[in-house]
């Protein structure tokens, strides 16, 4: 399987620099994790990727299958976990990383805010 790279950036009211995206071989699951299924921003990392979505909620997948986990996040639990796991973590939700695990979603692992919209492919 030959996977691509997509640049997720931050939306209206988001915070965090833009994230690359790029499974590999055994890291390549996009994991969902918003309730209600898989979340239309992560089934269209995974379509542009080559990745595959997976409802975090439903299912359990290893730490280090994870290529990126799209969450709904106010400020609790997975907005710091997940990036404390160095799992890189995209918030449908805007505004900065708050609450006690706030500490934990830096820029370069987090950010917020993300689209379908600001989803772009990587060329080369």
């Amino acid at each position: 399987m030959e996977y691509k790279a997509v640049e997720v950036s931050k939306g209206r009211g988001g915070w965090g620099t833009p994230l690359v995206i790029k499974p590999v071989p055994g890291k390549d699951k996009i994991l969902s994790i918003t309730g209600g299924g898989i979340d239309p921003l992560a089934q269209k990392i995974a379509e542009l990727t080559g990745g595959i979505a997976i409802d975090g909620l439903k299912n359990s997948v290893p730490d280090k299958e994870v290529a990126c986990a799209v969450i709904d996040c106010g400020g609790t639990c997975r907005l710091g976990i997940l990036p404390m796991k160095k799992i890189l973590t995209i918030n449908i939700n805007g505004g900065p990383p708050s609450g006690p695990m706030g500490q934990h979603a830096k820029e370069g692992i987090y950010l917020s805010g993300a689209t379908v919209d600001t989803v772009k492919i990587v060329e080369g």
